[in-house]
């Protein structure tokens, strides 16, 4: 049973005014077999939280601690995070010329499982997993993101969690500039993750259409760089209805 463990996290970014903090103390339990909702105004700092517990060199984490399992995630590279069974699906998944869809795929599970998997097993693996998220097989030959829509890019990034098979998946608005099928496809997708095993999922969105389809255990209210409210799936239908005021004190 994985656990990730943030523990008072605090993170800066360099900016032409010096360093400015954006985590102001960050504590968050995910336990495998939950899911995390963290929902939030722009600028609040979710998606810095998101990267800094991936290891973005653009975050620098001042204070705090963050923990799989007990060993020291902020000890690792970013590589050694994965290898650990940490997995971030990114808001803007970055294109990569000259790699081909398909080679990334097996290098990717080549280095997680220590081994590269067997080409036959694997390619029907592959194929399986394609078919679950409505990819064209043709995509596997072109180059990583490259030319991809949206929507394309953020089935691609369910189908890496799908055949990586991480301990805990951090999925930043994967739900951003997705249509009503396609966010369809990437949450069924993400359901059949956590149908697959002792797994933990955190969920970063603002709004709540991803969480119709996708149910948490529990929604975290982000404001100011850290968690203002904790509650289960009842808050996201209040933030719904009347938004982040009252946690941000800002006017109507």
């Amino acid at each position: 049973m994985s656990t990730l463990e943030i523990k008072d996290l605090h993170v800066s970014v360099a900016t032409d005014d010096g360093a400015k903090e954006i985590l102001k103390g960050v504590d968050l339990t995910v336990r495998a077999g939950e899911t995390h909702a963290i929902m939030g105004p722009n600028g609040s700092g979710k998606s810095t939280l998101a990267y800094a517990v991936a290891g973005h060199p653009k975050y620098e984490i001042t204070s705090g601690s963050v923990a799989l399992d007990g060993e020291d995630v902020l000890e690792m590279t970013v590589d050694e995070r994965a290898r650990a069974g940490l997995f971030l699906a990114m808001q803007y998944p970055v294109e990569v010329p000259g790699v081909s869809t398909a080679n990334f795929l097996r290098s990717a599970a080549t280095a997680v499982r220590g081994e590269a998997p067997k080409l036959r097993t694997w390619v029907k693996e592959v194929k399986e997993a394609m078919s679950d998220l409505d990819i064209d097989p043709a995509f596997a030959e072109r180059n990583v993101n490259e030319g991809f829509s949206g929507g394309e890019k953020k089935r691609h990034e369910v189908l890496q969690l799908a055949l990586l098979k991480p301990k805990i998946a951090v999925l930043d608005e994967t739900d951003s500039g997705l249509d009503v099928d396609a966010l369809r496809v990437v949450s069924e997708g993400v359901n059949r993750f956590r149908a697959s095993g002792d797994v933990g999922v955190l969920l970063i969105t603002h709004y709540t259409r991803i969480l119709q389809h996708i149910t948490p255990d529990v929604v975290h209210v982000f404001a100011g760089g850290r968690i203002v409210e904790s509650g289960g799936p009842e808050l996201a239908h209040e933030l719904e209805k009347s938004g982040y005021v009252r946690f941000t004190g800002a006017a109507v």
